[in-house]
């Protein structure tokens, strides 16, 4: 069996990977997030591009997940004091506080046990990994990025909002939704079901692909 082989990477719809390890802000367990939407993010390595500007973006974003009940907690494999240095350094060089925390993973055992260590890209970074855990602590959404090219905080806003709504009103959202868009009908499970939908009140194409308008 080969080292890429050996991987083990978390699974959605089941309980994410437990930690607890030293942060910016202190000691941060999975636990501590129970009640709130989480993203958790890897990035290469402190002081460098594009991960300066993937910090800027979801420390600008971080009110507009505050509204949507969502954490956010950063993570790579540099020391506490890099994290601390670095977080300094954007504030006084971009004019941008970094108000969320950074795990300092030394031990790369946050990053193993979510799959951030890829054989492929590096053997001692993090590649660009983000994880979005659910009030309960279960995985519902996860996204890698190669070591050379930044990820859209925005596209993470509008999936927590998606993956909210879904989870509220038991619908599905199509591509590139955003709210106040028509939602997905599931389809029907019956035949009696698959018969009636035409007539069920829905935006009707086929039996298996209806949409209808969100509640305000």
């Amino acid at each position: 069996m080969t080292e890429e082989t050996m991987i083990t990477l978390p699974q959605l719809n089941r309980p994410a990977p437990d930690f607890t390890a030293p942060t910016t802000d202190g000691v941060k367990s999975l636990s501590d997030y129970k009640g709130q939407w989480l993203i958790l993010f890897s990035h290469p390595a402190d002081f460098t591009p594009v991960c300066t500007t993937e910090f800027i973006a979801f420390a600008n974003a971080a009110d507009d997940f505050a509204k949507l009940n969502t954490a956010l907690l950063g993570l790579s494999i540099d020391s506490h004091y890099s994290h601390i240095a670095w977080a300094r350094n954007i504030e006084e060089k971009f004019g941008v506080h970094v108000p969320f925390p950074i795990i300092a993973d030394l031990s790369m055992e946050v990053a193993k046990a979510y799959g951030m260590i890829q054989p492929g890209a590096s053997d001692t970074s993090a590649v660009r990994a983000t994880f979005i855990i659910d009030p309960e602590g279960v995985l519902r959404a996860m996204v890698y990025y190669p070591m050379t090219n930044g990820r859209s905080v925005d596209e993470f806003l509008r999936l927590v909002k998606a993956l909210q709504t879904s989870e509220e009103h038991k619908v599905a959202t199509p591509e590139n939704w955003q709210p106040g868009d028509q939602v997905i009908v599931p389809p029907p499970a019956t035949l009696e079901e698959a018969k009636n939908r035409q007539s069920a009140g829905y935006d009707y194409v086929d039996w298996y692909f209806s949409k209808k308008d969100m509640a305000v």
